[in-house]
């Protein structure tokens, strides 16, 4: 595969997902990620389940491809330490709240004075500006009080968040974006850039359509379970054993859905007309819909979806998802070793270069696992490494004795 961030270094100061995530994402596709962590305990998520023996899982997800170094950052020279390696990386990574990395000692302004080249990612909460700039933010905040959670549930007296961290996950994947943008910018001859969102602003930007029809109408959304909320027939229906999702999106297709039901005169029906009058009487319709499907199985009415054309699949539960061909197909579950020499599975990311899948570098690392590597290939003399052992600066693992 071709690797198009190769030799670019990348420090990573983030926590819990969202920085994380999109430091993975740089680390696929080729750049060198450091991961640093305050120590002793590390990231956070490294205490969040479920655990695979003292593993966490949560955290192995979004950590794939990097090296760990393990700094206490109250100890003196710590942050002298960090200004160093700033000073080799191409892009630094961070999720504190505005204004605690200067408080730190690493103010981004500052920074950026001395490294014109460097590209600075931030995520925080809330945003750079506003009243709740130094609010602490977690996702279901954000999924709450950007909209998601308003039109997510079985109706508007139930509002549900999604199963996965989504904002976490669009902000990293926001923000992925902004580094390869400004990377490309400095390319041309620019100069770095501070690339910055929240979650607040990546879970607004996720209600697309949502947002729009309330910005242009004035209209409200409100959650619609399982079936769009402007195109019908399109969501989830149930067949003879189990359920599957049919979505019918154009008028070509609605008729030969009725013809393949065994009921064309409900194409023509005055009520399903058009698209809107579907829409409109889309409880009648799912119920017309369900009665026909009760007739077959899912796996019989899928085949039948298929040949014609219409977009339809299976609602899978996680096991069924990785034992489904198409699935194992994408070999989506790459297997590597981990710091404790055992052989894991580990989801690669999303992205295919020139017709190849792009590769897990490496599974998680664990706690300060690398740390004294990442310092000699920053060109740190080993006497200056064992100082900062020493003083505490550093925390690495017991050097196993040989024999």
């Amino acid at each position: 595969m071709q690797s198009p961030l190769k030799g670019i270094r990348v420090l990573d100061l983030s926590r819990a997902v969202a920085g994380p995530l999109c430091s993975s994402l740089l680390s696929d596709l080729g750049a060198d990620v450091f991961k640093v962590e305050g120590a002793p305990h590390g990231d956070p998520a490294r205490a969040w389940g479920p655990f695979d023996d003292d593993v966490s899982l949560y955290f192995s997800s979004v950590n794939r491809g990097k090296s760990s170094i393990a700094l206490d950052f109250r100890a003196p020279g710590s942050i002298d330490l960090i200004r160093e390696l700033i000073a080799q990386v191409d892009v630094l990574i961070e999720n504190f709240r505005p204004g605690v990395m200067a408080e730190m000692g690493l103010d981004p302004e500052e920074l950026r004075r001395e490294h014109p080249q460097l590209i600075i990612s931030s995520v925080s909460g809330y945003g750079s500006i506003g009243p709740e700039r130094s609010t602490p933010g977690l996702d279901q905040v954000a999924q709450g009080m950007s909209g998601l959670m308003s039109v997510t549930g079985p109706d508007k007296k139930s509002f549900y968040r999604l199963g996965v961290p989504i904002v976490d996950e669009l902000a990293g994947m926001f923000s992925a974006l902004g580094i390869v943008a400004s990377l490309v910018g400095r390319e041309r001859g620019g100069e770095g850039s501070q690339v910055q969102t929240s979650l607040l602003e990546a879970g607004i930007s996720a209600m697309i359509f949502q947002a729009q029809q309330y910005l242009s109408l004035g209209t409200v959304p409100e959650p619609q379970g399982n079936h769009h909320p402007v195109i019908s027939p399109y969501g989830a229906f149930k067949a003879a054993d189990m359920p599957l999702t049919i979505a019918v999106g154009t008028a070509k297709h609605w008729v030969l859905f009725c013809e393949m039901l065994g009921e064309p005169d409900l194409a023509t029906r005055e009520e399903y007309a058009t698209g809107a009058l579907r829409s409109a009487n889309g409880i009648a319709l799912r119920a017309d819909i369900e009665r026909l499907l009760g007739a077959q199985t899912a796996s019989h009415w899928l085949s039948r979806l298929r040949e014609m054309g219409i977009p339809s699949g299976p609602i899978y539960t996680v096991d069924q998802t990785f034992a489904d061909p198409q699935v194992q197909a994408l070999e989506m579950v790459q297997h590597v070793a981990d710091d404790q020499g055992r052989t894991v599975p580990v989801l690669r990311g999303p992205l295919w270069i020139d017709g190849v899948a792009t590769e897990v570098r490496s599974a998680a690392p664990g706690l300060g696992s690398q740390g004294e590597a990442v310092l000699r290939e920053f060109g740190i003399a080993q006497e200056r490494i064992d100082a900062f052992i020493g003083s505490g600066v550093l925390h690495v693992r017991p050097r196993q004795e040989t024999t």
